[in-house]
């Protein structure tokens, strides 16, 4: 039997695998000039942490965790999300006793066992940012601009910020017996993970995406009707500073996302080019999340965007992505001799920045040479017997056609000063 990847994966290419690295320089270098520092935790956790932390009656713990005992009887969970980690480690190394607020980034694989779909896998992977500490709507609009400038280094303009607030514990307590009220009779027509939801979480029925479900809270009653005055107040100067950033948003009741850690702001940033699934961007408030998990009475806000479909949208919308590179330099060596030499000096080369290869299969010239085109080397250098014993080297550019002969010696200064100038080249484009 062929042995594939699981169901759900995906292997990322030579050729794709520079996508990644391009954009994931983009979001460290963005994060790092709004003042996030990376933070790495660990692939699994005790369930406890995501039981707690995401909620019980959320989709995510109730069908889409990957649970399992380890040989000590501990129940362990790879991580579904980034939040509930980042919250366990604030928690865990007293950063609550350090100034505020805290502010986290992190770039990783997460596992869900849901259907694939576009942009979303099994084992995908995220960016997120965190600001634990301020509960002022200031920090809202930040992480909502953050992802918003990111986006617009990357290319991406045609977005709209949809955003909801779904209040605090206690306005939130009345308006979901308004909201158990107004669907209870109309249960018959909801699905049934909707009907499950009615009476355990049912404002997790508001963002049902079946049709049927769609239709009946169309005319639920609103949120926005059953907010206590702090909780008008912060989201009335959300609003205000996204407007003085001159941010195109919505506001939009029905949006309530996935986890029951979120509080008064949530939000989702959506491209219309990925149809059904244009949700690029998602987060929040999340201000009794670190007090949950076993911490000190925390506020917390931010957000997390699933790589792939980042991805997958920058190439629908056209916005450049690089893609396999060839190295700078093939070194052809014919002979003993030669390929001695070659191999000598490919360590200063490397040293000094140069992405240089050479043969390691015992091709002839002929074939070295057609090699080399083949993996999009820029140039060729061509060291035999002659080039030897005149202590030269021949050089060739493989797309402009050029050709030199230089000393041996000279290599490294002659190529890196050609690299650098085609580099500024590229960078005037």
């Amino acid at each position: 039997m062929k042995i594939q990847v699981p169901k759900g994966t995906q292997d990322i290419l030579p050729g794709e695998v520079e996508k990644w690295h391009y954009v994931e320089a983009m979001m460290r270098k963005v994060a790092s000039q709004y003042g996030f520092q990376e933070i790495r935790t660990p692939l699994f956790e005790h369930t406890e942490l995501f039981q707690r932390g995401i909620g019980m009656t959320t989709d995510v713990v109730e069908k889409e965790m990957y649970t399992f005992e380890d040989k000590g009887k501990r129940s362990l969970t790879l991580r579904p999300e980034g939040t509930a980690g980042a919250a366990r480690a604030f928690i865990e190394h007293s950063y609550a006793a350090r100034p505020q607020p805290t502010k986290f980034y992190y770039i990783g694989p997460i596992f869900r066992y849901e259907r694939p779909q576009a942009g979303r896998y099994r084992q995908h992977h995220q960016f997120g940012v965190e600001v634990f500490g301020s509960p002022l709507p200031i920090a809202d609009a930040e992480v909502i601009i953050l992802a918003l400038d990111l986006f617009s280094r990357l290319g991406l303009t045609e977005l709209t910020v949809k955003l909801n607030n779904i209040g605090c514990p206690t306005c939130r307590q009345s308006y979901r017996q308004v909201l158990i009220d107004y669907l209870t009779p109309r249960a018959d027509n909801l699905c049934a993970d909707c009907r499950n939801r009615l009476t355990r979480n049912p404002l997790r029925v508001l963002d049902c995406k079946q049709d049927g479900c769609g239709a009946i809270v169309a005319n639920a009653p609103s949120i926005t009707d059953h907010l206590c005055q702090d909780c008008r107040d912060h989201f009335s100067r959300v609003l205000d500073y996204l407007r003085a950033a001159a941010v195109r948003y919505e506001v939009d009741p029905k949006i309530v996302r996935g986890l029951d850690y979120y509080t008064r702001t949530v939000f989702e940033i959506v491209y219309s080019g990925l149809g059904a699934q244009s949700t690029v961007c998602g987060g929040g408030r999340y201000d009794n999340l670190i007090e949950t998990v076993g911490g000190p009475a925390t506020p917390g806000v931010g957000f997390g965007m699933g790589i792939e479909r980042l991805l997958l949208t920058l190439e629908k919308n056209g916005c450049y992505l690089p893609g396999e590179r060839g190295p700078d330099l093939y070194i052809a060596a014919i002979g003993d001799a030669a390929l001695e030499q070659a191999f000598a000096a490919m360590y200063g080369l490397r040293q000094a920045g140069v992405h240089v290869v050479t043969d390691l299969m015992g091709r002839s010239l002929k074939a070295q040479l057609k090699y080399a085109d083949k993996i999009g080397a820029r140039y060729v250098a061509v060291l035999g017997e002659a080039e030897l014993a005149a202590g030269q080297v021949q050089l060739k550019q493989m797309q402009g056609g050029e050709d030199w002969v230089i000393a041996w010696s000279d290599l490294a200064d002659w190529l890196t000063e050609k690299l650098g100038l085609e580099a500024n080249k590229e960078e005037v484009r």
